[in-house]
């Protein structure tokens, strides 16, 4: 009976510990407040004592019953001192300089100094007026003018979209990206709001003039995203001699949306592209505003990965904006397809998922659904990630412009990674089996073609997820969508743009690291320069590497030419068809990897 009594403490205090850590590492990941830290601590002190005081010596039942009331209040501390939200500063440190002023045609700014002075950055300047009330889905307005001195130091709330729970994303950092870092000095989300166009300026310091522009465009299947990613701060870039620009643009039900009211209320007779028309709007005051900034607004390239670069492919055929920009680099993707696989939809489904979101919020009119809280327009589950041609923004299908010599990039760098499919097929499993009819709905009657073209084979053990099913086949069917959902757009760019004499340079990028590895948007921070955000995934030969590819870009955005001196030689596409650089363990010249599935694709696109 002794015995017994004396271990029942032993086993409490093996509950509690391993409570306290479950505890400790959810608050941790979750990102709580510290006043959720504080009455954590209380809690569990509590718990002792009413253990070991008021209950001791009671029956198994009491002390169950208090062991349920701690996990009870335990998780309702959880949800309630999860994190606030707050705009996210432009530099890092306290009290950084600030720069001089910048007169701009809405007023006066300034923005902060890097710790080291050698870079200047202008955080939230607005370009167009909140697209919010009667300005909800309806064409960017030129921004208001201020009085006095606009403080431009922290970035500007992102625009509306889901997003998952901090422990989501927590948990993704240490299993995916390979990058978390433990603090409790990090416990807030960005700020998010329907008032969010506005975007951002890197410049170095100094009195330079006609610098060369580059202004990029966030990704995000066009309903996520920041204009303030880390991987693309143009910071490096800007250390270079860039001024670069960064912008936010309305995502989702806000920036895709359409309906026949929409339409025939715009004097443009435009639905259905209002995020590209956001785009248009930021190109338009860059033209007016950045050389302000030391920028030459006669040399602009824009610039876009994943969802960007697709906006980047249809920015460059709108009739609206012609002569806002001379260049183009798009990465991961596009729309030259001539049925493109992703963001891009006819009007006519644009306008069935306008009409099946009316239904399903109860709103009739367009007074009604103008009202709804942003809250409730934004959890649609209706998807709203694709552009359209509404005759205004985008007057036809992409490669109908490009047949007729209608599209603006006088040069183009563009490119994929070999593993760009991997995370959007991590759900399905794939054997020898099943592998051609997994292919169907990419590749129609050629499906067998393509998977005798890359047979089957199991996905990489370094690029296996645990929570991948897999299947003997997945490593080539991984591949093949690949190749269906991003490359094609790419080999069928620089076709489209070989007879009109536009040199184009497309990369395959494929450098294995400890973080994203060469998967979708594993490029952007060896372009950008930005490895040190998660420096313990990446080596020397990264760093070479990251070298080597930013140095092609910050030249092409210069000259409209990647090469330079000490660089191996990127030939552009009319002298070396159907040839990619490769960005890996080398930088060498070699054939498209997916040479044999480009002419089943162009079978299954001409099926109609």
């Amino acid at each position: 009976m002794k015995e017994r009594k004396k271990r029942k403490p032993v086993l409490f205090w093996i509950v509690f510990v391993l409570t306290t850590l479950l505890s400790a590492a959810l608050f941790e990941l979750g990102k709580n407040t510290l006043w959720g830290w504080a009455l954590l601590l209380l809690l569990l002190g509590g718990w002792v004592l009413l253990r070991t005081r008021a209950l001791a010596g009671t029956g198994f039942l009491p002390r169950f019953g208090c062991f349920l009331g701690v996990l009870a209040l335990l998780a309702g501390l959880f949800a309630l001192s999860g994190p606030r939200e707050r705009r996210v500063p432009a530099v890092s440190g306290r009290d950084p300089r600030m720069t001089g002023i910048v007169t701009v045609a809405q007023g006066q700014l300034t923005g902060v100094c890097t710790e080291d002075g050698a870079v200047e950055v202008f955080a939230g300047i607005p370009y167009a007026k909140p697209p919010v009330g009667e300005l909800r889905w309806r064409e960017p307005q030129p921004p208001e003018p201020w009085e006095g001195v606009r403080r431009c130091d922290t970035f500007a709330p992102m625009s509306m979209q889901p997003r998952n729970h901090p422990l989501v994303n927590s948990l993704m950092d240490i299993f995916g990206y390979h990058r978390y870092k433990f603090s409790l000095t990090d416990n807030w989300i960005e700020a998010m709001s329907e008032d969010s166009l506005y975007l951002n300026v890197w410049r170095p310091a100094g009195t330079a003039k006609k610098l060369p522009v580059l202004v990029y465009i966030h990704g995000g299947s066009l309903t996520t995203g920041q204009s303030y990613y880390g991987e693309h701060s143009g910071e490096v870039l800007a250390r270079d001699g860039i001024v670069v620009v960064s912008i936010a643009y309305r995502l989702g039900v806000f920036g895709f949306f359409a309906g026949e009211d929409l339409a025939a209320e715009s004097p443009n007779g435009s639905t259905g592209n209002y995020g590209l028309l956001d785009q248009i709007q930021a190109l338009r005051w860059v033209r007016e505003n950045i050389a302000a900034f030391g920028g030459d607004p006669e040399n602009v390239t824009i610039a876009g990965e994943s969802a960007g670069a697709s906006c980047v492919n249809a920015l460059c055929v709108s009739p609206l904006t012609e002569g806002l920009f001379v260049r183009a680099i798009a990465e991961s993707s596009g729309v030259t397809a001539k049925i493109p696989y992703h963001t891009f939809r006819p009007m006519e489904r644009a306008q069935e998922t306008g009409g099946e979101i009316r239904k399903a919020l109860g709103a009739s009119d367009l007074e009604a659904l103008r009202a709804l809280p942003a809250e409730k327009l934004m959890n649609t589950r209706f998807p709203n990630d694709s552009l359209t041609v509404d005759g205004y923004a985008v007057a036809e299908q992409p490669c109908d412009s490009y047949a007729r010599g209608a599209n603006h990039e006088q040069a183009l760098l563009q490119g994929f990674n070999v593993h760009e499919a991997d995370f959007f097929c991590m759900s399905r499993k794939v054997d020898a089996e099943n592998y051609a009819e997994a292919l169907r709905p990419m590749y129609g009657d050629w499906a067998e073609a393509a998977a005798a073209a890359f047979p089957a084979a199991p996905q990489e053990p370094f690029y296996h997820y645990l929570i991948d099913p897999g299947g003997t086949a997945k490593g080539s069917y991984d591949a093949c969508v690949s190749a269906a959902w991003f490359a094609y757009s790419h080999y069928n760019w620089a076709r489209l743009l070989r007879p009109r004499g536009v040199p184009v340079y497309t990369y395959y990028f494929t450098k294995n690291n400890g973080g994203m590895g060469c998967n979708h948007a594993g490029e952007l921070p060896y372009f950008f320069g930005k490895l040190d955000r998660s420096s313990g995934n990446y080596d020397a030969r990264d760093y070479s590497l990251s070298d080597t590819m930013r140095q092609y870009y910050v030249n092409f955005v210069k000259t409209g030419d990647p090469n330079g001196e000490g660089l191996p030689a990127w030939p552009e596409a009319a002298e070396a068809p159907d040839r990619v650089l490769e960005f890996g363990a080398e930088i060498r010249v070699i054939p498209d990897p997916y040479l044999a599935l480009y002419p089943l694709i162009d079978r299954f696109m001409e099926r109609e």
